[in-house]
């Protein structure tokens, strides 16, 4: 994502820059449902055109350190889209949520598990956050965030603590509704510990 300065005195910004950036602002805003940062506010040199709106009520106050444009309608999904754009779309959800999130299992989780390269975590007991670089064809978008895929999701809960029922019934639904198919999973499986791939080739022979 690129920064955008304020940059020049203060009468230039607030009648020039300051609309520009106020332009980027909501277009990047868009890409997560209407949230954004107020690092983001700052990068974009638009402090005075939001405060402007915070005022008006076209901005919301959505949490410490996250705004939200009030046009956006609520959306089941808002708080995904809210902690991706925290972490500038950086990170993906992964693990139970994205388990839940591709229909995968009846993991029920009490928490949002997303993983993330960089980026400072915020203080969210509902959010845990996953410190680990994942390549590209392991994620896809959703909207408004990203989520690991269903091969790469059943390889990360194969190294958690689930129990084999529960990853079987994961592996499962990811077959029969079509999401990937068995060799698929069992090549990428060969990359993981012995004990995880393991559990995956016991998932597949239940399938």
């Amino acid at each position: 994502m690129s920064a955008h300065g304020a940059g020049g005195p203060e009468g230039a910004e607030s009648s020039g820059n300051s609309e520009q950036g106020w332009w980027v602002l909501r277009q990047l805003a868009d890409r997560h449902a209407g949230y954004f940062t107020t690092r983001l506010v700052l990068r974009a040199g638009c402090e005075h055109r939001v405060r402007d709106a915070l005022a008006d009520g076209s901005v919301i106050r959505a949490g410490l350190g996250i705004l939200r444009m009030a046009n956006w309608p609520d959306g089941p999904l808002d708080e995904y889209a809210m902690w991706s754009a925290w972490f500038d779309g950086a990170a993906a959800f992964s693990h139970h949520s994205a388990a839940e999130l591709h229909g995968l299992g009846r993991l029920r989780p009490r928490f949002l598990h997303l993983s993330a390269r960089t980026g400072r975590p915020p203080s969210a007991p509902r959010l845990v956050v996953l410190r680990r670089d994942l390549q590209g064809t392991d994620v896809e978008s959703a909207g408004p965030f990203l989520v690991t895929t269903p091969v790469r999701t059943v390889l990360d809960l194969a190294e958690t603590g689930i129990g084999q029922g529960a990853l079987d019934e994961v592996v499962a639904d990811a077959v029969a509704i079509d999401r990937c198919i068995p060799a698929e999973i069992g090549s990428a499986s060969r990359h993981l510990p012995p004990r995880a791939a393991a559990r995956v080739r016991r998932a597949l022979a239940a399938v």
